[in-house]
């Protein structure tokens, strides 16, 4: 067979392309390993965590702002995931608040670090995209909590759904610092949280509603703001 037959050209291009695949997966992934704690993303030394050449590397992220996206994409997609698998339109609110909080803010804490980098990189509507994902799950969940009478309804639904990803990252901060152990900060952040949402939600009939957004900022724009 000729070596420039179809064949063995797609054949080749298929190669190509599931090493260009794995190339790229390993290194996100050390990007995601790789952070440090002063924030500084370090190209040289992801590609040698990824077993690649930073020729490679370059060729498919050819700017920090680049890799720094596609880590913080696929750092938000395992967040996602993990809320994903909770039933959080099933069970009672108040318990299914707790089973999300126990698995997201771990997933969040061994992300800090690149959220640094990403807050400092990347513009906050980029930000605020991936973001998205999580925060919609909250919200959904707190609105139905709230439709049931287990959460309060006193203050607006954007209001509780920020304080609840900006007490996350901070217990994520704490972890990260030193200062907390990661089981105690758990236990912190849920009992914090189901405190906070579940206040007066018992109240009596004619509990003032606050449905409407008010100027209350968006919870990405406190990333990194927390100071070790």
């Amino acid at each position: 067979m000729d070596d420039h037959s179809p064949a063995l050209r797609g054949g080749g291009g298929r190669r190509r392309r599931s090493d260009a695949e794995r190339s790229i997966a390993a290194i996100l992934d050390a990007a995601l390993e790789c952070v440090p704690t002063d924030g500084e993303f370090n190209m040289s030394a992801i590609a040698r965590a990824a077993g690649v050449s930073r020729v490679t590397l370059y060729s498919h992220f050819p700017t920090r702002e680049a890799l720094v996206d596609a880590a913080l994409q696929r750092a938000f997609a395992q967040t996602d995931r993990a809320l994903a698998e909770l039933p959080l339109e099933e069970g009672p609110p108040r318990e299914v608040l707790a089973r999300l909080l126990g698995s997201s803010w771990q997933v969040l804490e061994r992300h800090r670090n690149l959220y640094l980098v990403a807050s400092a990189n990347l513009p906050p509507e980029r930000l605020r995209d991936y973001a998205g994902l999580v925060l919609d799950r909250i919200e959904r969940l707190l609105a139905r909590g709230r439709a049931e009478g287990a959460f309060r309804t006193d203050l607006p639904l954007d209001w509780l759904v920020a304080t609840v990803y900006t007490l996350m990252h901070l217990a994520a901060g704490e972890v990260g610092s030193g200062r907390t152990d990661a089981d105690v900060a758990g236990d912190l952040v849920s009992t914090t949280i189901v405190s906070l949402l579940t206040a007066g939600a018992a109240d009596a009939p004619g509990t003032h509603r606050a449905d409407s957004p008010g100027p209350h900022p968006h919870p990405i724009d406190s990333l990194g703001t927390h100071q070790d």
